[in-house]
């Protein structure tokens, strides 16, 4: 493995992970109905976009009893979070990238009239997609992002640690 990239290394496992699913014949909403996670985060944990949790790690051996104990260690890792710069020549990705080009001033308008001068964290983030019939009766998708609020502060100087002088005031961290 001397050599190889990152990004090689997380193509390769992408690759094991999504042979996995498709072994599985389960869906992402079947494995994370298993897991007790969102269909999302089922996708950008076997796409290595998403850093799997040890207490989740039963949850998805059961759920895909495939996976093996190498790939459960490289998803127990920090990944690389990265995305594909060509992907946005995929229909649904150019979609939803132009929904949110389109709705975004007023959402942006909507979130600072609600809560305030803010954003909303991806970090601090749950995502979902949900199939529901529509009133004519066609199928329509339902995309969730439940994103905890993070205000805008004022800079003063005096909450900044470098310049308040309580750098190295404070006690030591030991290792």
């Amino acid at each position: 493995m001397a050599g190889r990239s990152s990004a090689s290394k997380k193509d390769e496992t992408v690759a094991k992970l999504q042979s996995v699913k498709t072994k599985s014949c389960k869906t992402y909403g079947q494995i994370a109905a298993d897991t007790g996670l969102t269909n999302v985060y089922v996708a950008q944990l076997l796409k290595r976009q998403a850093q799997l949790k040890p207490s989740t790690v039963p949850l998805l051996r059961a759920s895909l009893p495939d996976l093996t104990d190498e790939l459960i260690d490289e998803m127990l890792l920090p990944p690389l979070r990265s995305y594909d710069p060509h992907l946005i020549q995929d229909p649904t990705v150019y979609r939803l990238n132009e929904a949110i080009m389109h709705f975004g001033e007023s959402i942006k308008e909507i979130v600072n009239e609600e809560f305030g001068d803010g954003i909303m964290s991806t970090v601090d983030f749950y995502c979902s997609v949900d199939k529901v019939k529509g009133v004519d009766g066609n199928q329509r998708v339902v995309i969730t992002f439940d994103g905890k609020y993070l205000a805008h502060t004022e800079h003063k100087t005096e909450n900044m640690m470098s310049r308040s002088g309580k750098i190295g005031k404070q006690d030591a961290i030991t290792e």
